[in-house]
């Protein structure tokens, strides 16, 4: 790789709420919960602060409002060594999360409301246009408005910077993103809706990549939660174990970790498949933990998971 190191990354802040409980209250029902948690988030937000944390050299594109939550989001950024090219707006709230996170197993549902960061356009992506033709990577989401990530993933792609889709939360999606993206990251169940199809086994895996390839994506890389993920792009074909690095606790910045910890391993030069491995450490790790940006493991500690697996 040149010596383009620089993680660009368009997304979304939002505080994350995260309420713990034995399951979800019904319609007019009232439970006691076992937990509750305030930190920062957003799947953009968060994937810029694993990936800062892993060792890779961070710029974030947001907005937020001018209020405690934004303040929030700056200290996170100066924390964990992300640059943070974020826009401060007056009178619109900084973006939200509801999270319920199941205290029995970890698994979690969640409501986002984007706020500030729902605003974003392409002049947002035109403002940090010099970034991102100067980066090794430029990675972008759903939660905010689809045309700036379309914008900034054609920047990329015609400044020869390598592109990160991760097409969450699931929705329809325009056919020609498909070809702006040499790596596309969904998670089973987004696979399932862009596919059609579920995402239930391995070979159900391989054909929704397929899928995703014949779109005119250069690689899929299906996240499979416990399972793994699996790694394809034309001429291989890999599931990658996922690696345990302790008891699960919560499992929902588990995708978020994984990108983060797959764009610094590609910026540093590593092979796609190694980066993979990587990026399932990052996760791994994460997910013995509470929360989404503060779960988020720091070099040091994913590279002592990986020499003992």
């Amino acid at each position: 790789m040149s010596e383009r190191k620089t993680i660009v990354i368009l997304g979304i802040f939002a505080a994350d709420t995260a309420y713990k409980a034995k399951r979800m209250p019904q319609i007019a029902e009232t439970l006691i919960g076992s937990g509750f948690s305030l930190g920062p988030g957003g799947k953009g937000s968060n994937q810029a602060i694993a990936a800062a944390k892993s060792g890779g050299k961070v710029t974030f594109i947001s907005r937020v409002g001018n209020d405690p939550f934004g303040d929030m989001a700056l200290a996170a950024y100066a924390d964990a060594g992300v640059k943070a090219n974020v826009m401060r707006m007056e009178g619109v709230s900084t973006g939200a999360a509801f999270i319920f996170v199941n205290e029995d197993n970890g698994d979690n549902a969640i409501i986002v409301a984007p706020g500030a960061a729902g605003m974003i356009d392409t002049a947002d992506v035109d403002a940090n246009r010099a970034e991102i033709e100067a980066a090794a990577i430029f990675m972008t989401q759903l939660e905010q408005p689809i045309e700036a990530a379309i914008h900034g993933l054609e920047i990329a792609k015609k400044a020869g910077v390598t592109t990160i889709f991760n097409p969450a939360p699931a929705q329809v999606i325009p056919e020609h993103i498909y070809s702006l993206c040499d790596y596309i990251v969904p998670n089973e169940i987004e696979a399932a809706g862009l596919v059609g199809h579920p995402v239930d086994t391995d070979e159900q895996a391989v054909k929704a990549a397929d899928t995703l390839l014949q779109r005119g994506a250069k690689t899929a890389i299906i996240t499979l939660g416990g399972r793994g993920s699996l790694y394809h792009t034309a001429g291989q074909s890999e599931f990658v174990p996922a690696v345990a690095a302790g008891q699960v606790i919560d499992t929902t910045g588990a995708g978020d970790a994984f990108l983060g910890g797959f764009a610094t391993a590609l910026s540093e030069g590593r092979a796609p498949i190694d980066a993979v491995r990587f990026a399932a450490a990052t996760a791994g790790i994460a997910v013995t933990r509470a929360g989404t940006a503060p779960a988020m493991p720091s070099r040091s500690e994913i590279d002592a998971l990986l020499a003992s697996a």
